[in-house]
């Protein structure tokens, strides 16, 4: 028996499906179909190899179900994307009155983090609070991971002050969720709290607080973590260099950004678009069209967001033909599937171009519902141009997905205006008046 546990637990760690399958039929051969810890390292083995539906089938087929048992198979749900299912898996455990842990716990919350399942959030922070559980640092940390994903960060941290013991994680997950919650500040004088406690830094925290200082254009703190992530050692870290890539680019340091670039040995797509995007950010097209050759010699394939950066960074240029170019690879490579923000971006960069017309050819060929900001950047182009027929076009699709929008209305009263159509211009500013469309007003901090 140990020595078929241990082949199952080596197939687990290698994803061998095909002999871990081999060793379940050996299982039943033995008579230990139902065998409470056979079964349960056979749940593990399907849930790690992606196979949800065999893992249940042994689960249902148990005579006797542990803790374990029941642990594993929500888990295996909760990894495998499906958290529907664990949800549904948790509330047969807590019917049959099955005793709860906290990694029962932790594994429903973190499904429940995944779908922004806020009401289910709630029930399980009252069991959590029955039994005790919710000064416990992995559901507590579970807990504010939902909230804080959810956008209840008032709540995540009222968990947070309530955890008695709160780990390095725990730490993580409230400064990425300020992060994520546009809490830059509160984020910056949370960290300066953990390094008073003395919280051991992680990746996970320095990528968050990095966040911040990007978004806060904080140059001088920015170099101050540089200093303390090259102390540290992080400064060979992927995650950690293309957050220092994007502080340095956002506070106007594109050298210093190149240099965090360059001085890795090894780069992941992440790092390689950090800086492709840093270039973007700086309008400097040749030197990010020279990056993304670099990047494909490299071994390093685009993603989507690589592309993005191109064909935004060639629309801004005026290089009509290079973005082309980047679509046309994007539409060729079939790793990576285009999506409404690359066909935005083309369309954009035909309209700055004058090919308007173009731009409302290639809104009809794409496979996605267009957006009200594609239209209104198609709109925008017209009026620069002068093209009264896509023009209206353009404004009917607004009109009927913006119905309160007067912005709509003015935008083609001056396309009309500068294309000389005055009768055209005073209707569609009348039609504005008499309906009560709201335009709101412009503002500038300049």
């Amino acid at each position: 028996m140990f020595a078929l546990h241990e082949l199952l637990q080596q197939c687990t760690k290698k994803r061998s499906l095909l002999v871990g399958k081999g060793c379940h039929g050996l299982a039943i051969h033995l008579g230990l179909a139902t065998d409470t810890i056979t079964c349960n390292i056979l749940i593990n083995l399907y849930t790690k190899c992606g196979r949800n539906d065999c893992a249940r089938h042994v689960f249902d087929a148990m005579s006797f179900r542990s803790i374990v048992s029941w642990n594993t198979m929500i888990a295996g749900y909760t990894c495998n994307g499906d958290g529907l299912q664990a949800r549904k898996l948790f509330s047969k455990m807590h019917q049959e009155g099955t005793q709860i842990s906290e990694f029962t716990l932790s594994s429903t919350l973190c499904a429940c983090a995944a779908e922004h399942a806020t009401i289910e959030c709630r029930q399980l922070h009252t069991i959590a609070i029955k039994l005790a559980l919710d000064s416990n640092s992995f559901v507590g940390t579970a807990v504010l991971d939902v909230y804080a994903k959810c956008n209840m960060i008032n709540d995540a941290c009222l968990v947070f002050e309530m955890i008695p013991e709160k780990t390095a994680v725990t730490w993580s997950t409230l400064f990425a969720g300020l992060v994520q919650n546009g809490l830059h500040e509160d984020a910056l004088r949370l960290f300066q709290s953990s390094q008073r406690e003395g919280i051991q830094l992680t990746e996970f925290t320095l990528s968050a607080i990095l966040s911040t200082c990007a978004s806060l254009a904080l140059m001088i703190e920015g170099m101050q973590l540089h200093a303390v992530i090259i102390k540290y050692g992080f400064n060979g870290n992927l995650f950690v260099a293309s957050s220092l890539v994007d502080v340095y680019a956002r506070c106007g340091q594109i050298e210093e950004a190149y240099l965090v670039f360059a001085d890795m040995k090894h780069k992941n797509v992440v790092l390689w678009n950090a800086m492709i995007a840093s270039f973007t950010r700086h309008g400097k097209s040749w030197e990010a069209m020279i990056l993304f050759e670099k990047m494909q010699q490299s071994g390093i394939s685009p993603n989507e967001v690589t592309y993005v950066s191109m064909i935004f960074v060639c629309g801004h240029a005026g290089l009509v033909e290079e973005a082309r170019c980047y679509f046309g690879l994007l539409i060729s490579d079939h790793t990576v599937e285009p999506n409404v923000l690359h066909y935005s971006c083309m369309v954009d960069v035909l309209g700055r171009s004058g090919k308007t017309d173009e731009a409302w050819e290639l809104i009809q060929q794409m496979p996605f519902e267009p957006t009200p900001s594609m239209w209104g950047s198609l709109l925008g182009s017209c009026r620069k141009y002068r093209n009264v027929g896509i023009a209206r076009l353009a404004a009917e699709q607004l009109f009927k997905l913006e119905p309160e929008n007067g912005g709509n209305h003015a935008l083609l009263s001056d396309v009309y205006a500068a294309s000389g159509s005055w009768e055209n211009a005073v209707l569609a500013r009348k039609y504005l008046n008499d309906t009560g469309a709201r335009k709101d007003t412009g503002s500038s901090w300049i």
